[in-house]
């Protein structure tokens, strides 16, 4: 069997794809070809020639993705910290910007002084950041609620990988995060609430691989982006113990519409908007603090008249 240089075809799958449309072409196509090969990207310059039924392999991957089928897909596994979590059609694709998210929250967690700390990842989809967490913090407690229950049997799978791999079992929950019951075991015990929720709006342009693939209930929250975060926002609340903090993705056009929701309740402080690595508002924190009520108590977690109160503001 013949063997052909692997430059050329690398060569050839970029401006395949970058003809297509396809960001970043390059990129892609020497991925697709590490991931091919079993090798780092890094290595691809030590194979100079592959046999040529690789050759043919490799094309039609590349074909796939010049269909603008998410990259992901193709590869079966998307990346979050220092794992890998697997991906498929019927489930939202973790995206490299939700890293942001995980390095503040990780970093968050290293000045927490509970032991162990109790996390919770809202709209967890794959799972990806609830499981990137609990292998980065063994010690922790997470917890994880998804409401479809296509993505949660991704979930799942995926939670039973790591567990495998030899990660802290997470807790999974299928339930919707803007249910003013859900969980109501923890209230008040949450040291970290994570979330990744729907919040494109309505009728914004997407690219291919979202429009046409991502789960269109993991994407949108309805006309303004913000129809999840929302009512969202008082179940965090009676959540989080105080002291304790959040952390939620939102559209690039939202970030001081999410920081005035947060900024707007009397039991948050600290709110601070967070860019993406281009600049773009990607996230927004805020810290659970005491009442005036809760001061004069002295008590370490939200009093069952605050937390009522929480879930009845809009």
């Amino acid at each position: 069997m013949s063997r052909q240089p692997l430059r050329l075809a690398l060569i050839e799958a970029a401006e395949q794809l970058d003809a297509a449309g396809v960001r970043n072409a390059r990129v892609d196509a020497e991925l697709l070809a590490a991931h091919l090969l079993g090798i780092e990207r890094t290595r691809l310059g030590l194979t100079p020639l592959v046999d040529e039924s690789v050759i043919d392999a490799y094309r039609v991957m590349v074909a796939k993705r010049a269909e603008r089928i998410p990259l992901q897909y193709i590869l079966g596994t998307a990346a979050m910290g220092n794992i890998d979590v697997e991906v498929g059609p019927g489930v939202f694709v973790p995206r490299p910007e939700t890293e942001l998210l995980l390095a503040w929250a990780l970093a968050f967690l290293g000045t927490c002084d509970q032991r162990p700390p109790v996390v919770l990842d809202l709209c967890t989809g794959t799972g990806a950041l609830a499981l990137a967490i609990a292998q980065a913090r063994p010690d922790a407690v997470v917890h994880a609620v998804e409401k479809e229950p296509h993505a949660l049997a991704w979930a799942r799978r995926n939670a039973g990988a790591r567990q495998d791999a030899g990660d802290t079992p997470i807790h999974l929950h299928q339930g919707d995060v803007t249910d003013r019951t859900l969980l109501s075991s923890l209230e008040g015990g949450v040291d970290l609430v994570v979330a990744n929720p729907p919040y494109i709006p309505e009728g914004a342009e997407l690219e291919p691989e979202v429009a046409e693939h991502d789960p269109h209930t993991a994407l949108f929250g309805g006309v303004d982006g913000l129809s999840v975060i929302k009512p969202m926002i008082g179940n965090v609340a009676r959540w989080l113990r105080i002291g304790g903090a959040v952390g939620v993705e939102h559209d690039d056009t939202n970030g001081s519409d999410v920081a005035a929701l947060f900024s707007a309740r009397r039991v948050f402080g600290d709110v601070a908007e967070h860019p993406d690595l281009a600049g773009k508002p990607r996230f927004v924190v805020a810290k659970r603090i005491a009442t005036d009520v809760e001061a004069s108590r002295g008590g370490a977690h939200a009093d069952s008249s605050s937390a009522g109160s929480e879930r009845m503001e809009s």
